[in-house]
């Protein structure tokens, strides 16, 4: 090894590998100076016969070599080529001394033996090629290979070879070596049609650069091939330039080309309309021989190729048709919901393209099913689907002709109106809607979700599909955070979907748990929350994550035992033994009854006020603590306290929130907190401000002060730097 001053001398002047390319390259014109000196004298054949002839093979040799070693896995191709550069090299040098010889070098010569020998390894390199650009190939495939390289070789032997056959005065040795040159041009081109026909005319740069040596090779051997057999090559002529460029394309491609291609799948080359322009062209060839050459009395190797490749494109027609009746299939089934048998959200997206495009006016209503989880989780799967494939058809029968009905995933509906005026849009939403809401018999079972539908319009309101996707979207969840119905987007829905901006975005079904702080910011409870896209707000956590919750209860339970709060909605009352089911859920967790609040929305009260009080009831003697919103701010509100068995009271915002400034409002919260109490409920009110908190606390509120959402784990941690004090957690 050369080290210090030398060492940088050595680096300083190492020839690099692209300004070696350049060498090679300008061998060319200076190879073109000795063209018309031929035939040379001693000084002339060593610098163009020896030298200038043999830079380039020289370089691309080594180059070849090299990519091999530095690319393992295109070891095959590079070394192969330098075997092939080796060989012909060889020949080169074998002929040299041969034509030094007094008389000149005979025909055919040792030269040959080495120049034939050199077509073994170039066969192997374009399969090669094939094997690590193609994971696998398809029946379809392997025939247009064969399709290409049978119909170029039917050309090939009639208009090639053939002249070969008919030539006069060749026999023995001459004859065969004249013929083996042709005979291994024509396997060449035959390979060059295999692989173009595989692979298409989508080709990446190193197998056009292959196709493009390989066939230069074909014609300068096949020159070549002529001059012996009218005379003698003689070196130093035109025909040489072919093989030097093909040397210098070979240096090329082993500096700038290896390395790591994507493979690619058998679907990426046997489809398209350029796919099939190389076996449609061999098949009108070998048609186009079998004309021509049809008729003599014998039946020659062109005419059987020929015959070979229109065969072997029948066959890849026979193939062709159910392929494409499968892809067809396919097709349909990528634009189908399987389970509703609607159209699916591509099958919308084209549709509503293809309606933009035309200049038509569209409509788009979205529709999102309210507690479809409650009935998916309380009645199993089975039940669900069934509830959405009954959806599905009674959404059908709400549409007009030409309407479209698509499911685009979950528990959410789309409706596309092309040509439909702002009243027949909010017609049909306010009728899907209405099928939503009704009640549905699932195996016996009757229940019923909601639905929150947003409309949106085009081109009034959007300009694009993806556009009129969002503001429907947008309105939708406007809708939602209404408590369902028919919403029509306008600008300022785009606020109130993105309100709950202090939220921590989290993934799809992350459970979070929302502290709630009392007085001297002590952790009264954990309302669990849980965010099912992450682009939407928060939703309280059903039954569907009771064992999560609790789970995440456990963690932190014997440190600090604040309480869980999971809600029950409208769908869940619905469901038989929901109590067994929440005290089933504590036994299995180790955790006592204490470690749980079930919250009832407003909807659950509202929808079914008749099975509330059986199932609050059911949870109080089971020792599981409840909590309910005050139904309204008057004397409603009162008289349904009555019936609520609930241990916990939670207080509406718009009658806290004015506790202060008016009189009759802070004469009902008292009134309603006396009731409460009186009847064995804990009064819970959300922060309003300052004031309005002093206030409610005076009147025996336990106000609560909501914060950020946090992770189980976060939540913890959160505990134990705190006070926690569990007796009055909120209801959701």
């Amino acid at each position: 090894m050369v080290r210090g001053p030398g060492a940088v001398l050595t680096r300083r002047w190492a020839p690099r590998p692209g300004a070696l390319v350049v060498v090679a390259a300008l061998t060319l014109p200076l190879f073109v100076t000795g063209i018309p000196l031929v035939p040379h004298t001693g000084v002339e054949a060593l610098l163009y016969d020896v030298v200038l002839f043999n830079t380039a093979p020289v370089l691309a040799l080594v180059f070849c070599v090299r990519a091999g070693r530095r690319h393992p896995g295109e070891r095959v191709v590079w070394w192969g080529a330098a075997l092939t550069m080796a060989l012909t090299m060889a020949g080169n040098v074998v002929f040299g001394l041969a034509a030094a010889q007094p008389g000149g070098a005979p025909y055919p010569s040792a030269a040959d033996a080495w120049w034939l020998a050199s077509y073994l390894p170039l066969f192997a390199v374009p399969p090669a090629l094939l094997r690590l650009r193609l994971r696998r190939l398809r029946a379809t495939t392997w025939l247009d290979g064969l399709i290409g390289a049978l119909g170029v070789t039917a050309v090939a032997v009639v208009y090639v070879i053939g002249p070969w056959l008919e030539a006069p005065g060749l026999s023995g040795l001459e004859a065969a070596v004249t013929l083996a040159y042709p005979i291994a041009d024509v396997l060449i081109l035959a390979l060059i049609g295999a692989v173009v026909a595989v692979v298409g005319l989508r080709a990446d740069r190193l197998l056009v650069l292959t196709c493009v040596v390989l066939a230069n090779k074909a014609v300068g051997d096949l020159l070549l091939t002529a001059e012996q057999a009218d005379g003698g090559y003689v070196p130093g002529g035109p025909l040489d330039l072919l093989w030097i460029g093909n040397a210098v394309l070979i240096t090329a491609a082993a500096v700038y080309l290896p390395g790591p291609v994507r493979p690619r799948a058998a679907d990426e080359t046997g489809t398209g309309r350029r796919a099939v322009v190389v076996p449609l062209a061999c098949t009108g060839a070998s048609l186009v021989v079998l004309g021509l050459e049809w008729g003599d009395v014998r039946l020659g190797v062109g005419e059987l190729c020929a015959v070979g490749c229109l065969v072997a494109s029948m066959a890849r027609t026979a193939l062709t048709v159910p392929e494409l009746r499968a892809l067809h299939d396919a097709r349909r089934q990528a634009s189908t919901d399987e389970l509703t048998g609607l159209t699916n959200r591509r099958g919308l997206v084209r549709e509503a393209e293809q309606h933009l495009a035309a200049g038509r006016r569209v409509a788009l209503a979205l529709v999102d099913l309210d507690g479809f989880k409650a009935v998916n989780d309380g009645l199993g799967h089975a039940a669900g689907d069934e509830l959405l494939r009954l959806l599905a058809e009674r959404f059908q029968e709400a549409v007009r002709p030409g309407d479209l009905v698509a499911r685009l995933g979950g528990d959410e509906f789309a409706v596309l109106l092309p040509d439909a005026t702002s009243a027949d849009a909010h017609q049909c939403a306010r009728r899907v809607h209405e099928l939503a809401c009704r009640p549905v018999d699932l195996d016996g079972v009757v229940t019923r979700v909601g639905a929150s539908v947003g409309i949106a319009g085009a081109p009034d309101q959007a300009g694009t599909v993806a556009e009129l996707l969002h503001r429907a979207d947008i309105a939708m969840y406007a809708a939602k955070a209404r408590r369902g119905g028919v919403r029509w987007y306008a600008p300022g829905d785009a606020d109130a979907a993105t309100s709950d901006a202090a939220e921590p975005p989290a993934g799809d079904g992350a459970l979070l748990f929302r502290p709630w702080q009392g007085s001297g910011d002590r952790i009264l409870a954990a309302v669990a929350m849980v965010r099912t896209d992450a682009s939407l707000p928060l939703a309280p956590a059903g039954l569907a994550l009771l064992d999560d919750t609790l789970r995440a209860v456990a963690g932190w339970w014997e440190a600090a035992p604040v309480p869980a709060v999971v809600t029950v909605t409208a769908a869940d009352v619905t469901t038989s033994r929901v109590p067994d089911r929440i005290a089933a859920a504590l036994l299995r967790s180790g955790l006592p009854a204490g470690a749980l609040v079930v919250s009832l929305d407003r909807d659950a009260l509202v929808a079914h006020p008749d099975e509330v009080p059986p199932l609050l009831s059911a949870l109080q003697a089971r020792g599981i603590s409840s909590a309910v919103p005050a139904l309204g701010t008057g004397a409603l509100a009162l008289v349904a306290l009555q019936d609520l068995p609930a241990d916990r009271v939670l207080l509406d915002r718009a009658l806290t929130r004015d506790v202060v400034r008016n009189r009759r409002a802070n004469l009902v919260v008292a009134h309603t907190v006396a009731l409460a109490r009186a009847l064995g409920s804990t009064v819970l009110a959300e922060s309003v401000d300052e004031h309005s908190d002093a206030a409610l606390t005076r009147l025996g509120c336990e106000v609560l002060r909501p914060t950020a959402p946090l992770p189980p784990e976060e939540f913890a941690r959160r505990l134990r730097r705190s006070d926690p004090v569990p007796p009055s957690p909120v209801a959701g």
